[in-house]
């Protein structure tokens, strides 16, 4: 499979992970993804096969979300991109009210715990897999992970009682 047929396979994914390491900015999120497979297009990152494609493929964007931030001055965050972006302001019906919430949630996690649970429940990459993205050993991975797990349940049901109230 060509490098182009990798990247129009895996395109949806790498679209949710730039909008994720972006902090859920669309219009930043597409500069980077584009940013991204141009590096790749025009092999100034090259995959040497050492992990699967995707994964190669997130920490390419990964990086060039880090690298555009700084290039823009903004706060940066090494895991999960851009820090202090705020999130735009959505109508409401509810699908965007449960969007809101679910990028609310995720904004309140520290990076990489954040950066974790994206890559495994919304990318379907194993602890392992993710620890690769990110450039962490497997220790760390899992203890950001249970951590980020157990803090957005807490996150989960303060919501579900605030909406009991």
């Amino acid at each position: 499979m060509t490098t182009r047929e990798q990247l129009e396979v895996h395109h949806k994914e790498a679209w949710f992970w730039a909008r994720q390491c972006c902090r859920f900015q669309p219009d930043l999120a597409e500069d980077v993804l584009q940013t991204a497979y141009l590096k790749v297009l025009e092999k100034r990152a090259l995959f040497h096969g050492k992990s699967s494609f995707k994964t190669w493929l997130f920490s390419v964007i990964r990086f060039t979300a880090i690298d555009m931030a700084t290039a823009q001055h903004l706060h940066v965050s090494k895991h999960l991109g851009i820090d202090g972006i705020q999130l735009s302001e959505v109508t409401n019906s509810q699908k965007e009210d449960d969007a809101m919430n679910y990028e609310s949630m995720i904004n309140q996690l520290p990076g990489r715990q954040a950066e974790l649970l994206l890559l495994v429940f919304y990318h379907d990459m194993t602890v392992e897999k993710a620890a690769e993205v990110m450039e962490t050993s497997i220790g760390t991975a899992r203890t950001h992970y249970d951590r980020g797990k157990k803090r957005l349940r807490e996150l989960i049901l303060a919501s579900q009682l605030k909406q009991a109230i």
